[in-house]
């Protein structure tokens, strides 16, 4: 459900999402997993909130600042909360990659 999620907010910025790994030749795409997952809140011993931590990485050989501000303004506006963020810069494929650390609450 989450990966459902994310790919519908994402898809307007017209770049390719996907899940884990990216196989195209897009000189810009977004990759994104789940790196946990966890019950918040119980009713009865039943779960009623979970957790997911998600993070979103942006890879480009361009400028992408525009772009992050845009998956950040399209996650926060349903409901995900940014926990951090970091700029790297991968030398073996030469390519700049923004890691987007979040976190989304799913009632059950």
């Amino acid at each position: 459900m989450i990966r459902k999620i994310i790919v519908e907010a994402l898809k307007p910025l017209n770049v390719p999402v996907t899940f884990q790994k990216y196989s195209g030749k897009a000189d810009t795409y977004i990759t994104f997993h789940e790196y946990f997952e966890t019950g918040e809140e119980y009713e009865d011993d039943e779960e009623t909130l979970t957790a997911h931590y998600v993070q979103i990485d942006i890879w480009s050989k361009n400028d992408y600042e525009e772009l992050v501000k845009k998956v950040k303004e399209n996650l926060t506006k349903i409901g995900f909360k940014r926990i951090n963020e970091v700029d790297l810069y991968e030398e073996d494929t030469k390519i700049y990659h923004k890691g987007l650390k979040f976190y989304y609450l799913e009632e059950r």
